[in-house]
């Protein structure tokens, strides 16, 4: 009872919305994690038809699909449901998923099983809609946006966003926020790399232009359209 506490209550420090623990036990998330412990004593007793059943069980009453072989940490917390998990996906503690997130697998071109799901360190979170793909590592208290797609290993901290994934803010650069973030998307001015990028070409051409203008307006000159052109 004590560590069914501890979970509820590490639910409710992340999601504002329910009003007791009681009702956090109705969450689609909780079931499923509860029904994963199951089927996955069951897929390391070799019962892989068994904890299949379990599996397919929770998908239907839950609409979240985990892998039985998944190993999965404390604490771990989906928000809402349509989360898919793959069978060697690793989870750590006080991990959590929002909506319509995939950890997804890359077939070995080999033909051989292995490590083909992504491992998501201590305190992650991933945003609803994200696709984290492949035998990547998720770091400590990263930070996964909205509909970003990952498919390269994520710093410790870092925060990601875009198709692909780039990271906007890593330890060692700006410190990251220790605070929890919902669906690990920053609502503050942190902007996308390839956008500041598009941004600072803009400013630079806007000051280039103002300087074309100041040296045609010394010499008499109109600074209209074709004048520039002429230039």
């Amino acid at each position: 009872m004590s560590r069914l506490t501890d979970y509820l209550d590490s639910i409710r420090s992340r999601d504002p919305a329910p009003h007791s623990r009681l009702e956090i036990l109705t969450y689609p998330g909780v079931w499923a994690l509860a029904w994963h412990r199951v089927a996955h004593r069951l897929y390391r007793s070799r019962l892989f038809l068994l904890a299949r059943v379990v599996n397919h069980f929770s998908r239907a009453t839950t609409a979240i699909d985990i892998h039985p072989g998944a190993k999965i940490g404390r604490n771990f917390f989906i928000d809402h449901g349509f989360v898919v998990i793959g069978e060697t996906a690793e989870i750590g503690n006080d991990v959590t998923i929002y909506q319509c997130v995939t950890l997804g697998g890359t077939s070995p071109d080999d033909g051989v099983a292995g490590k083909r799901h992504p491992t998501i360190a201590d305190g992650a979170i991933i945003g609803s809609g994200a696709q984290v793909l492949g035998p990547i590592t998720v770091g400590p208290r990263a930070r996964v946006g909205a509909n970003a797609v990952v498919t390269r290993d994520v710093p410790a901290g870092a925060v990601m966003v875009g198709i692909p994934a780039r990271p906007t803010m890593v330890e060692g650069g700006a410190a990251p926020e220790r605070r929890f973030v919902p669906y690990g998307t920053p609502c503050s001015e942190t902007f996308d790399p390839q956008t500041q990028k598009v941004e600072l070409l803009r400013c630079e051409l806007e000051a280039m232009k103002r300087r074309l203008d100041a040296l045609l307006g010394e010499q008499g000159a109109a600074p209209d359209e074709e004048v520039r052109d002429r230039a």
